[in-house]
Formats: C-alpha cells, structure tokens, sequence
C-alpha cells in the first residue's frame, strides 16, 4: 500500500491529500450502510447460559473441493502476497472441511468449518449460514462457526489481490460455488455423524514457528481435538496451530492449502485415513514457519519447504500421548460487535466493493466494521476456545505486552488479557473465525506512518517496521474485541 513512497511531495501537499482521502466517507449515501440487526439474521447466538448435562458425543464430518476446474484457463488471483498475480496451476486442492459436534443435550448441535483461502468476510460467512438453515438439513442448530486457514496460495477471497489495489479479485462463480460447497460440506457432516468419544491432547511445535515482530511471543502449544467413532471407522482430528500459511512464499503463482495439505498427508499416512480439520490460531504480529525468509522470494526453495513443514507439523500432531476424554457437553455464545474502522485504504476498497464487510455509520460520521466474537466450551470446563475475527497479536492472548519503554508510543498497555478470562483447564484462539479484519494489535504498539497512515508503512524510533498496522482497522479494534469477549464470558455466570 505504499502508493506514494517515491513521489517526494511536500509535506502540506502530503497532508492535504491524507485529508482528502478521510472525506470520502461524507459522500457515501447513506443506503450504504447498515446495521447490527440486519446483518445478524443468520447469526445463530448460541447457548444463553452454558450446562454441563451432555449424554453422549455424536460428531459428523464431511469436505468439499473447492478448487475450480479451469484454473488454468481461466484468471483466478492468488490471495496473501501481491496483487495481479493470477493462478497458473494446482499443486493441490482447495477445500471446505466442517465438523457437527453435537452432546445430545437437546441444547442443539454446533458447526466448526475450515476454507482453505487467506480469509473470508463475515457477510460471505452469512450467505453461507442462510444456505445452511434455509435448507431445514439440520435440526436444532444453535451455532455456526467458519474459519480461514490463512493460506497465501489460494484463489482470492476477499478482493484485495485484484489486478490492482483499486480492482476486486474476488471471482463471482467462484464465490458463489464456494458458499454452495461449504454448506453442502455442513450439511453432510451432519448426515454422516456417529457417535463415539472425544479427546484432546497437546505437544509443542518446538523450533517450527519464529515472531517477526516484537514482542518474541506466540503459542507454540499444538491442540489436538480427536473424535473417535464407536463403529471403528475414521477418526476425526481438529487441529488448531497457530502459523501462518505461507511456507511458499511471495512468488507463488500454484494453488494451494499450503503446509496444513501435507499436515494432513502425515496424518492420514500414520493413521490409515484419519479426517483431518485445520484450525489457525493467534498469528498476529507476524507469527510464521521458522525459514520464511529463505523461501519468500524463491519459489522453488518453497515447493520442497512447504512440504516439509507440514510434514513436520503432522509428526508433532502424531506425537501427542497426553489425550484427556472430553466430557459430553458443548456451550457455545456468539455476541455480534461493531469495530471502529480509522483506516482509510481500508474504507476506500470497501465503497469501491473491492471488500464487502458491513459497515455501519454514527452520527460524528465514523466507520464501523459490523462482526462478531464467540466463545466455546468442551467438557465440564475442560476447553474454552475463543473465537476471534482476525489475525490476533500472541500478547493479546498471554498478557505479555511491550513494556512502555520497549513500545512505539511508550505506553503501557492497559488490557485484560484472554488468559486472565479464562474458565477452562485448557484455552486457545480460533483466529480468523467467522470474519477476517486483519492485524489486531495492542494500542501502545500502534504506530503510523505520519502523513499518510494505513498507505504507507513507517518504522518507529527503534528502527521496527509497522507494516501490520496498514492491514488492520485502526488502534482500538484490540481493545473493543478483548472488552466484547470479556464481556460475553462473564455473562455466562
């Protein structure tokens, strides 16, 4: 987004356009915009207050292949690195992978469902949860949940890797084949559900990922959530890791689910045909595979890496010998949000229909990004699992935030953390759940470039670079998801 860069403007000059481009949002008609209550129509809210009287687990699990027939001849652009990148060939599938979880409590059962893509708004969320009720398949249904894997070598989902910054990559078939498959994939989980028992065990990833912005922390703890059918067929693993997808790195020109494909290979080797789900975690701030920089600009080098990794990934998935039996009880509640939007690059795309988030508007005329957060429990407070809309920073999950001396704008950050929510013995973060909003970074951390922010990217006094901010909606989205979720956990008593 570093669109002026080498244009060498006088700073008023610079200034004035920054301004102009903030008073776009005073010509936008008002039918633009909208509400939380009309874009929750198909927002299942859940459970409204959480009970531990499971009989028994039932689990259903189906997928669908995504990837388009004529990759090769038709224009399909590859999302996560740069624009005006069209897909030359296949190195393997794109899918929808979803999951019915169900305690037979009555309560209802709930869905976890993964697209191998780089991320998909909330309102395509929504189209795909109509198709789902609309088709009266599945009775009683309390929750829908439908999470990106991240993967930056598959075809564009949101738009942002058009032909240019200004044009919309997203396919219109395609998105609508996408939203039919993933509900069909939904709906046939439910259809193949057996009973049987659950467990969840985790290993650390030791030496697989590295931080590529301060502060060094991430989640380097793998879960591993396991469905074992009384009948002795397949078993199901849902896989949550916290990486991005991007072993291929920045010259890819192949679809691909990237590393998470040859995570599963490793499992399905080892098991005989397991199922397996992959659910990405908190990636935010850069969390990536430890050799990223020796595969970013070399293609070649990334055809063998990305194999590689999930290989590695999977042998770590396979090492786990710590299983608990998860008792038969899912809660789960999901609080719609609205998000200040101060980012201009941001909002000039979506009134260009190059994004199609939802977006509302308060009477002093700012932008808000309409989304939502969740929060699931398995077992008897076994597993809380919190369901963010974006690529959330490690610290906003641990507590452990720069210091105000070690911070751009040197101050302290001032947040309760996930961990300090916590019901459950065990808890991690299911990112890029139910929307995409980009970077989500502590406020004390936030720093922009000075005459054109979220255009350009800065470097603060220490010489960091702050690239994550021009992907993010501004400095106060970390601290209204943490007050959302913390608000939603307490609520349930």
């Amino acid at each position: 987004m570093e669109i002026l860069r080498f244009l060498r403007l006088p700073d008023l000059v610079r200034g004035i356009i920054s301004g102009l481009l903030s008073l776009i949002i005073l010509f936008i008609p008002n039918s633009t915009y909208t509400t939380v209550d009309e874009t929750s129509e198909y927002m299942l809210t859940g459970d409204e207050t959480f009970s531990y009287s499971g009989e028994k687990w039932t689990v259903g699990f189906a997928k669908e292949v995504l990837t388009p027939d004529n990759v090769e001849e038709g224009t399909y652009y590859i999302a996560g690195y740069n624009t005006n990148n069209p897909a030359q060939s296949v190195l393997d599938d794109m899918y929808a992978k979803a999951v019915y979880l169900d305690d037979n409590s009555g309560r209802g059962g709930v869905v976890i469902c993964a697209i191998d893509c780089v991320g998909i708004s909330r309102k395509d969320i929504n189209d795909i949860r109509r198709l789902v009720i609309e088709s009266g398949k599945i009775p009683n249904l309390k929750s829908i949940n439908i999470c990106a894997t991240h993967t930056h070598s598959a075809i564009d989902t949101q738009g942002l890797w058009g032909k240019n910054f200004l044009s919309d990559g997203k396919d219109e078939e395609f998105m609508n084949s996408l939203k039919e498959k993933t509900a069909k994939a939904i709906i046939d989980a439910y259809a193949a559900r057996k009973d049987g028992s659950l467990y969840f065990g985790t290993a650390e990833s030791e030496g697989l990922l590295i931080d590529t912005r301060n502060p060094d922390d991430y989640d380097a703890t793998l879960t591993r959530i396991r469905f074992d059918p009384s009948d002795g067929s397949d078993d199901t693993f849902i896989v949550n890791f916290a990486c991005h997808a991007e072993c291929l790195g920045a010259r890819t020109t192949v679809v691909s689910a990237d590393f998470p494909a040859y995570m599963e290979k490793e499992i399905v080797e080892q098991t005989g045909g397991a199922n397996v789900v992959f659910i990405n975690g908190a990636i935010g701030g850069l969390i990536t595979c430890e050799k990223l920089d020796d595969v970013l600009r070399n293609f070649e080098l990334g055809l063998e890496y990305v194999k590689e990794f999930g290989k590695d990934v999977g042998e770590v998935v396979m090492s786990i010998n710590n299983e608990t039996a998860i008792e038969p009880a899912i809660n789960v509640k999901t609080e719609a949000i609205e998000l200040k939007c101060d980012n201009t690059a941001l909002t000039l795309v979506r009134f260009l229909c190059v994004l199609n988030n939802d977006v509302a508007k308060d009477e002093d005329n700012n932008i808000f990004i309409i989304s939502e957060v969740s929060y699931m429990e398995l077992g008897n407070k076994q597993i809380g699992i919190y369901m963010i809309p974006g690529e959330l920073s490690p610290e906003l999950e641990s507590g452990n935030f720069l210091t105000a001396e070690e911070s751009a704008n040197g101050t302290q950050a001032d947040y309760k953390s996930l961990s300090e929510m916590s019901r459950c013995k065990h808890n991690f973060v299911m990112g890029l759940c139910n929307d995409e909003l980009g970077y989500i970074i502590p406020e004390n951390d936030f720093y922009l470039h000075e005459w054109f922010p979220y255009f350009n990217t800065t470097v603060d006094e220490a010489g960091r670079n702050h690239y994550e901010e021009t992907n993010s909606l501004g400095p106060c989205a970390a601290g209204a998801i943490l007050d959302a979720m913390d608000e939603l956990t307490g609520s349930l008593g």
